[in-house]
């Protein structure tokens, strides 16, 4: 049985996860309609993407009984509320990434999810690239030994791309980029909270987080440390060391295909996506989040055993303490 996809916003998130949902087997996934706040834009993504579908409202996509699944690819401030009507009305929802701007947004949408027993996670696709998928393998079999550091980097200059400096729209480094960084500390140390969060930022002019350094100490005296810039070409990469060796995933680390563990170097080819074009890195890697939502949802789960919705909130939890300790706020945090 394909899962039915209803797209949540046609922008350019969205356009890459509907291309690459095309590319797998019309047995298993199927869009079935799109919803942007513009039916003009919903119309042309729908004929472009041969959706049979366009809504002009999310409200229509959510009442949509053909839906099982809503796909929500909004801009950052708008995911609280689309994820809560597709949830009120009934539907599966997979949110990109960050969940939401607060941690009180991302905690709102986890309690509704979890009282009406419906699934919801967040995109963070990184973690299901098989060059991941290895990593974690090699920590789960002790390759590395006892854990000691763990450390992130990502960082580009996207002052060109207005929503990336657009304090309305939670933009800057940290909830964008950073939360890159942070996923993979937290993923390598096993979504334990974090005892002891230090952060030093630079703002942007806009009063967005240009670039953030963390530190984060964790149970068992072992640490993280990571970077994000929003106007600064960093390394792109992340690495864990232990007593026996290091694991380093290269660049780009957010949609890797090469791992390399103690010098073996590994490469993780992706996905075929004959002449599909992409708006970002390595899009075709979407295939594999795609591919895990499907699995959940057959198997009855309401949440992912890779992304459990208690981390999406801890990650919420560490990004705002971070926030408020290089004293950036947005809008949402008044309310």
């Amino acid at each position: 049985m394909a899962l039915r996809w209803g797209v949540v916003s046609a922008g350019l998130i969205s356009s890459d996860f509907t291309t690459v949902l095309r590319t797998l087997p019309d047995s298993e996934h199927r869009v079935v309609a799109v919803a942007a706040r513009d039916l003009s834009r919903a119309k042309e993504f729908a004929r472009k993407h041969d959706i049979p579908k366009a809504y002009g409202s999310y409200e229509e996509l959510a009442k949509d009984p053909d839906v099982e699944v809503a796909y929500i690819g909004t801009q950052h401030p708008q995911h609280k509320a689309a994820v809560l009507l597709c949830l009120a009305a009934g539907k599966a929802v997979l949110c990109e990434k960050p969940m939401g701007v607060t941690a009180a947004e991302v905690h709102e949408m986890v309690a509704e999810a979890r009282s009406r027993g419906l699934f919801l996670m967040e995109a963070i696709w990184t973690r299901f690239f098989p060059a991941v998928e290895a990593l974690r393998s090699a920590l789960a079999q002790g390759t590395l030994g006892d854990l000691r550091v763990a450390r992130a980097e990502f960082g580009k200059n996207l002052t060109h791309v207005p929503r990336a400096v657009d304090w309305a729209q939670a933009g800057g480094g940290l909830l964008d980029i950073g939360i890159y960084c942070i996923q993979f500390i937290s993923m390598v140390f096993g979504g334990q909270k974090p005892e002891k969060i230090l952060a030093v930022g630079r703002h942007h002019e806009t009063g967005v987080d240009d670039t953030v350094t963390v530190l984060l100490q964790y149970p068992g005296g072992v640490h993280g440390s990571f970077t994000c810039s929003i106007t600064a070409q960093l390394s792109n990469t992340a690495f864990v060391s232990g007593t026996k060796g290091m694991a380093q995933i290269l660049d780009p680390c957010w949609c890797p295909t090469e791992l390399v563990v103690k010098g073996e170097h590994k490469e993780f080819p992706l996905p075929p996506a004959p002449s599909k074009e992409f708006n970002f890195t390595n899009g075709a890697g979407m295939s594999y989040e795609a591919r895990h939502v499907r699995e959940c949802l057959r198997k009855g789960l309401k949440e992912s055993p890779v992304i459990p919705l208690a981390e999406s909130e801890l990650l919420a939890d560490i990004l705002e303490e971070v926030r408020k300790a290089i004293g950036v706020t947005f809008p949402q945090d008044k309310r």
